[in-house]
């Protein structure tokens, strides 16, 4: 098996057995990680750098983000969730607004503060996730099948 394969195997597995909290944790970590590419290269261009090809780059970086954040939008349960997922409904159709406006004028500061919130909810969810687990330490705890 080659590199790219088992690295591909351990991405399907690793997916395929995470918990829902672990899953909007990688959620989360793909959104940042397109958007710190996203803003890296906007930083590069205004470094002087000038690039045609940055503007394509930036574009689908953000889209990519966009994408994941519509995914998040959509796992949204409002019946159980209750207030928490309307004010979560509410930031991330914000967030996606922010990110269309930050990707049409190449917008740092748009972008980059999309992004600072994100990390704060991603260290939100990391906590409760922590807490949940030492909580449930012991206890028989029915798995989510995410695979259909």
């Amino acid at each position: 098996m080659t590199y790219t394969n088992a690295l591909s195997a351990y991405r399907e597995t690793k997916i395929k057995t995470a918990s829902q909290g672990q899953m909007i944790i990688m959620l989360y970590d793909e959104i940042i990680k397109n958007l710190n590419n996203g803003i890296e290269q906007l930083e590069k261009n205004a470094e002087g750098k000038k690039d045609p090809g940055i503007i394509e780059k930036v574009n689908k970086s953000v889209l990519k983000a966009q994408e994941i954040l519509t995914e998040l939008i959509v796992s949204l349960d409002f019946e159980e969730g209750g207030e928490i997922a309307n004010n979560l409904f509410s930031l991330y159709t914000w967030f996606n607004q922010e990110l269309i406006e930050g990707n049409i004028r190449q917008d740092l500061d748009r972008l980059s503060a999309v992004r600072s919130m994100l990390l704060e909810l991603r260290s939100a969810w990391n906590e409760i996730i922590d807490r949940t687990a030492s909580d449930n330490l012991g206890k028989i705890i029915g798995g989510v099948n995410i695979a259909g």
